[in-house]
């Protein structure tokens, strides 16, 4: 028996409940892994209020790091014993031991700590996808100026460091000066309070009325309309999460008038869906933090059993880089 936080039907935080089930053993492509720490990420608020629908009862998170206490059947790159760390589908890291698909557990380098292995999965193999293969037309190159909302999050901060390393210059908003400040701190070029600017227009001034070639907006609804205007023609709209609610529907026309811009709607699940592609975009992020260019900051920690706490905090902002659960 083990403990793990599940939800009974949608709703707030005081949906989750801390149960003991039955795990039992892992099937076939599968592994079992004892969590050390479990990550915390915004979608787990999408998917506990309901605005992202799963099978019920369901036990939340998505990403976690710890040890492999037994493999199932046709599990070749995993041995008793290692260290390991994941993002994966379907979600369940929110518990002391779980079974998933072997797919997209990676063996952790020794030279990273479990929190940290728990906290930038999810995060930082997000950040790859998004700087790394979710280009503008032309890609990016040194010099670029990139604009990057809710800078002082999770992916955010990982984004600002990454974006450093590759020579960018990413224009991060953030909700308050602190919060821009520890954006700056971080690796964005330029810095803009969205509470007191307006922060299109604040990015045509800072790329002398150009905008950016690319947007990456987790914001979603409070911001998409702006994010368009602060593209240069042929730009491309990334709109990645919806932490402010579901963006509207989108007139196509209003693409080519504001510049024959491109968009999309990608997920971190779609680059992920193979062990070769996991495993790729798992090496760069490895080496990059392993580097010393991108560190991980790990700004709340919360026991387990305080899980409704943590997804307060997380839905209320106040929290600044990533956040991990205790089992």
């Amino acid at each position: 028996m083990t403990q793990v936080v599940r939800i009974e039907q949608p709703g707030g935080p005081e949906q989750m409940k801390l149960v003991q089930v039955d795990v039992g053993e892992p099937g076939p492509n599968e592994v079992q892994v004892r969590h050390h720490a479990i990550g915390l990420n915004y979608i787990d608020i999408y998917q506990r209020s309901g605005l992202y629908s799963l099978p019920l009862p369901l036990t939340l998170g998505m990403e976690g790091a710890g040890v492999v206490e037994a493999i199932g059947r046709d599990v070749h790159h995993l041995a008793l014993g290692d260290r390991v760390a994941y993002a994966s589908q379907p979600p369940g890291s929110y518990s002391e031991l779980r079974n998933l698909p072997a797919t997209s557990v990676c063996q952790l380098p020794d030279a990273i700590d479990f929190e940290t292995g728990a906290a930038m999965m999810l995060k930082g193999l997000t950040a790859q996808y998004l700087l790394r293969k979710t280009l503008p037309a032309g890609g990016l190159e040194a010099g670029d100026f990139v604009l990057f909302h809710a800078a002082a999050g999770g992916v955010g901060l990982i984004a600002c460091q990454w974006a450093r390393a590759l020579g960018l210059q990413l224009i991060g908003t953030a909700g308050s000066d602190e919060k821009c400040a520890l954006a700056r701190e971080n690796g964005a070029a330029h810095v803009i309070n969205y509470r007191t600017e307006n922060f299109a227009e604040r990015v045509k001034d800072i790329t002398g009325g150009q905008g950016v070639k690319v947007v990456y907006d987790s914001v979603g609804k409070d911001t998409f309309e702006g994010s368009l205007d602060s593209l240069r023609p042929f730009g491309l709209m990334v709109s990645f999460g919806n932490g402010s609610g579901p963006v509207p529907p989108v007139n196509l026309g209003t693409l080519g008038a504001k510049g024959s811009l491109y968009i999309t709607r990608p997920t971190l699940f779609t680059h992920i869906a193979t062990r070769e592609g996991t495993q790729e975009m798992a090496n760069e992020l490895f080496d990059i933090v392993g580097s010393g260019q991108v560190k991980i900051p790990i700004n709340q920690r919360y026991a387990l059993a305080d899980v409704q706490q943590a997804h307060r905090d997380l839905e209320e902002r106040r929290t600044t880089g990533a956040s991990v659960l205790l089992p």
